[in-house]
C-alpha cells in the first residue's frame, strides 16, 4: 500500500499557476481536481500522464475521508479497486485529469470571484 504520488509535470505546472492566483494549496487543489474527474464518466484507465511533478502525502489528499474517496472511485470504476489501485495508481490519474479539467474551469471564469463560487455551489461540470 502507497503513501504517496507523484503528479504529472502538466499537474505541478497548473497547481503552481492556479496556487499564486487562487491562494490555495496543492493538498485543497488536489481534493477539487479528484471532485471534477470523477464528473467525467470516461473511465480513468484511458488517461495517462507522467511521474514528473508534485509528490503528494495520502494523509494530506484524503484524510479522515480516505474511505469514502476510495468508495466513490470504485463507483466511478465500476469495480472493487485494490489498496494499490486506489492508492497511488487511480487517485494519482484522478488529479492528474481533474487538474486539467480545473484549469479550464478557472480560464473560463470571468474572475476569480466566479471560481470560487461556482465551486462553492457546487458548479463543478466543465
Amino acid at each position: 500500500m502507497g503513501f504517496r504520488l507523484k503528479t504529472s509535470k502538466k499537474t505541478k505546472k497548473i497547481f503552481e499557476e492556479l496556487g499564486k492566483s487562487t491562494n490555495l494549496k496543492p493538498f485543497a487543489l488536489s481534493k477539487l481536481s479528484i471532485a471534477l474527474s470523477l464528473t467525467d464518466e470516461n473511465p480513468i484507465d484511458n488517461y495517462t500522464s507522467d511521474t514528473n511533478g508534485l509528490e503528494l502525502n495520502r494523509q494530506t489528499i484524503t484524510a479522515q475521508y480516505d474511505t469514502i474517496y476510495k468508495a466513490l472511485m470504485q463507483e466511478h470504476a465500476n469495480k472493487h479497486l485494490t489498496d494499490d489501485e486506489y492508492f497511488p495508481t487511480h487517485t494519482k490519474l484522478h488529479i492528474d485529469r481533474g487538474a486539467e479539467m480545473l484549469k479550464n474551469k478557472y480560464v473560463y471564469s470571468t474572475n476569480l470571484e466566479n471560481f470560487i463560487t461556482q465551486i462553492l455551489k457546487g458548479d463543478l461540470g466543465v
